[in-house]
């Protein structure tokens, strides 16, 4: 009888500890739910065969940002992914899973725990999914703790594959179309993490680079440290398809599950197709850091709906035409998180010969843009997006993060005028970005002038010198949601009320031309003291 009290203020104490550790995912909630749908009511367990089905993907049709080519092996690595990561950490003790085993497994997949072991876990899956799927892999894991010790190293094809898994369980629950599956362009990734990882990485031509047709092997250890420093939130998209394999299993047993559509094109790839922002470059963008405006920045990334036109674009030259002006007039009022993409064109030299090429840079702002003759701004980020993507956070020293200066409204002499443009990083006069009023030029200067932002080149073979680019588009996206957007229609309906009043003329004061102000005008210029002797004879 002792013996059965020890062992049920064990199980209790288990049960609690699991509790508190799910708890503090967030996730208790859902967990409850779900496993109260799923569960038997007789055993009170979970078929563990039916819990793998409902974490299986199924896609009837997949496509794919530009050009690029999907392995063959890809489609069915995505088979093997709900059920191998269900192997991994849901183990029951039977034949279903008791509610701490449920609770259990969810932990130990999803559960907090350092960035480390975060990848840790993340690689456990792709290898163990790539494993079942009958792909050869040499990822080697020393033993079966979350923060063992990897060896071994991982080639360009298996980090492609292992970055659109990584994207396929974040666009899981994120998409309307169920039965779709669209998958961006990450080669910018990809070259990012060669360029880093690889000695052959240095010496490519990233500018005309076939990703896909590169046979490379990258150090596991210094995969690790990119990926640790340029794309830690990409771990979040574990407990992202955990959570939204779980809240479709509720969605099912209600019959309220999405229904699969196959038809038209995917809304992904319209609202995205012509924009600087691609979804493959927001996506790179969001993985950065962990913060409140990722679902912003994701949510260009999986739109609702294609027939809509993109809210979050406040600005692009291409359609509001380039300039200051053009620019202030979609952007004056809305003081939240931006996202500026500039594209640009100049000469690089590459092997001896010089050409023309295209690069993309990118500029997180926190407050947005404000017409000041001085830098400003309390954070921001910094990014190299293509060909090559790189994140340059704040670097703690200086604050110069943001400068934007339209021509004072006043005809006033300046001995000293302020530069008029946008800029980011460095100091005045010598800003690492910096781009002109009318949006035709941009210039680009090493980052030794710059102690805002982290060093690192915006673009390949960027050089010590300055170097001046033609613009060829300029885009300024909303990140502050809905609340800061319907402040800004307030605020712009606040200043057009204020210039029609301005506008507005009394036409009874002007009926009389003796007392228009254009008769008094011409007396003036024509004899300059007739008004004094008018107030003269007033008087």
């Amino acid at each position: 009888m002792g013996a059965s009290s020890s062992t049920d203020n064990k199980e209790l104490s288990e049960k609690r500890e699991i509790e508190s550790l799910a708890a503090s995912t967030g996730a208790l909630p859902l967990l409850q739910r779900s496993f109260s749908k799923l569960a038997d009511s007789q055993t009170s367990t979970v078929s563990f065969q039916s819990f793998k089905q409902s974490f299986c993907l199924s896609y009837d049709t997949t496509t794919t940002e530009g050009d690029q080519k999907v392995p063959d092996s890809f489609p069915k690595l995505l088979e093997h992914l709900g059920s191998s990561l269900v192997d991994l950490f849901f183990v029951p003790e039977k034949e279903g899973l008791s509610w701490v085993e449920f609770a259990r497994g969810y932990v130990k997949c999803c559960g907090r725990m350092s960035a480390s072991m975060s990848f840790n876990t993340l690689l456990r899956v792709f290898h163990l999914t790539a494993k079942n799927a009958g792909l050869s892999s040499k990822l080697e894991f020393e033993s079966d703790e979350a923060d063992c010790k990897i060896n071994g190293s991982i080639s360009t094809v298996e980090l492609l594959m292992f970055l659109w898994m990584c994207w396929t369980m974040s666009w899981d629950g994120r998409s309307t179309k169920s039965a779709e599956l669209f998958l961006p362009d990450i080669s910018h990734l990809v070259l990012s993490a060669l360029v880093s990882c690889t000695e052959s990485g240095t010496s490519l031509d990233v500018w005309d680079c076939d990703v896909f047709g590169l046979e490379l092997e990258l150090p596991i250890g210094k995969f690790l440290t990119w990926a640790l420093s340029t794309i830690p939130n990409i771990t979040e998209c574990l407990s992202h398809f955990c959570n939204s394999r779980l809240q479709h299993s509720l969605n099912v047993k209600d019959g309220s599950g999405p229904s699969k559509s196959s038809g038209g094109d995917d809304s992904a790839s319209k609202t995205c197709e012509n924009t600087l922002l691609t979804c493959g470059r927001a996506w790179a963008i969001s993985l950065t850091s962990k913060n409140t405006i990722n679902e912003e920045i994701l949510s260009s990334c999986f739109p609702c709906n294609s027939d809509e036109t993109n809210e979050h674009l406040l600005y692009r030259s291409y359609y509001h035409g380039k300039g200051m002006n053009r620019l202030w007039s979609n952007v004056e009022g809305y003081h939240a998180p931006m996202l500026v993409m500039v594209s640009a064109s100049c000469g690089v030299d590459h092997e001896g010969s010089s050409s023309e090429r295209k690069w993309v840079i990118g500029v997180i702002l926190q407050q947005g843009f404000e017409n000041k003759d001085a830098f400003y701004g309390s954070s921001g980020s910094l990014f190299s997006i293509s060909p090559v993507f790189h994140a340059f956070s704040s670097s703690g020293k200086e604050k110069n993060f943001a400068y934007s200066h339209l021509h004072p409204s006043g005809r006033v002499y300046d001995a000293n005028p302020k530069p008029v443009g946008i800029g980011f990083g460095g100091t005045q006069g010598n800003e690492r970005v910096f781009i002109d009023e009318d949006f035709a030029k941009i210039t680009i200067r090493h980052h030794a002038v710059d102690k805002t932002y982290q060093p690192g080149s915006l673009f390949p073979n960027q050089g010590y010198l300055p170097v001046e680019a033609s613009v060829l588009d300029i885009e300024a996206w909303a990140l502050g949601g809905k609340t800061a957007k319907e402040i800004q229609e307030t605020y712009k309906k606040r200043e057009e009320l204020f210039n029609d009043q301005r506008r507005k003329i009394d036409l009874k004061t002007f009926t009389n031309w003796e007392d228009s102000p254009e008769k008094m005008m011409m007396d003036m210029m024509g004899n300059p003291g007739a008004p004094q002797k008018r107030r003269e004879l007033n008087e």
